[in-house]
């Protein structure tokens, strides 16, 4: 399979490239720095350089996936939702060489099982949010408009409150809700990401739709 990854050189994106080169997988780096790739991934690193928002359709057309790992500061948090929208509109499902997208969303989307409401309304109340929430209120944005979507084969997924570098656990897979790993805690490394993504990838279970990963 031939795995495309928009932001390689980010946390969830080294991972994500590493375990699909680990599985066997034919992984290309979809980033602005070639240099930077070879740095934190090897000089024999597959990669295209360019802009994401630059991508089209003859970019993406022959890869059987692109994952859009693309990570940006808060004051460009809306870019997220251009992107996905430029990716939907340049990988239709009625073109045959049309990538399967996969975009990483935000745990604030998520529902918290002990109150009913989103997680977003936990996240507000977090010390200094008001300097970074813009992120996953974007990443709720972004996961509406894909729930509007059905011209394109996507799948979102979205980590835990805590989302943090990592090694990799068994995934505990969910749907909307919050999950808690065996201490009791809302937290998914990038490792354990990156391992719910390639399951996902190579055996998929969830179209047009969200699911959630968390660590064991």
């Amino acid at each position: 399979m031939k795995i495309g990854i928009i932001g390689a050189t980010g946390m969830a994106g080294q991972e994500i490239y590493r375990e699909a080169v680990r599985r066997g997988e034919e992984a290309v780096a979809i980033v602005r720095d070639a240099a930077k790739a070879k740095e934190l991934l090897g000089e024999d690193t597959a990669i295209v350089e360019k802009d994401a928002f630059a991508l089209t359709a003859a970019d993406l057309a022959g890869f059987d996936a692109v994952v859009d790992a693309f990570g940006t500061a808060p004051d460009h948090a809306f870019t997220h939702n251009d992107l996905t929208k430029q990716l939907v509109a340049a990988a239709p499902s009625s073109a045959p060489d049309s990538p399967r997208l996969l975009f990483i969303l935000g745990a604030g989307s998520l529902t918290n099982p002990e109150t009913g409401m989103l997680a977003l309304e936990d996240i507000r109340k977090a010390p200094g949010a008001e300097s970074w929430i813009s992120i996953p209120e974007a990443a709720l944005e972004q996961l509406e408009y894909l729930r509007t979507v059905d011209t394109a084969d996507w799948v979102g997924v979205s980590p835990q409150m805590m989302f943090t570098p990592g090694e990799a656990t068994t995934p505990q897979v969910g749907k909307d809700t919050l999950l808690t790993a065996a201490d009791g805690a809302s937290h998914t490394t990038a490792g354990t990401m990156a391992v719910g993504i390639l399951d996902e990838l190579q055996r998929p279970t969830y179209r047009n739709t969200r699911f959630t990963v968390s660590d064991a």
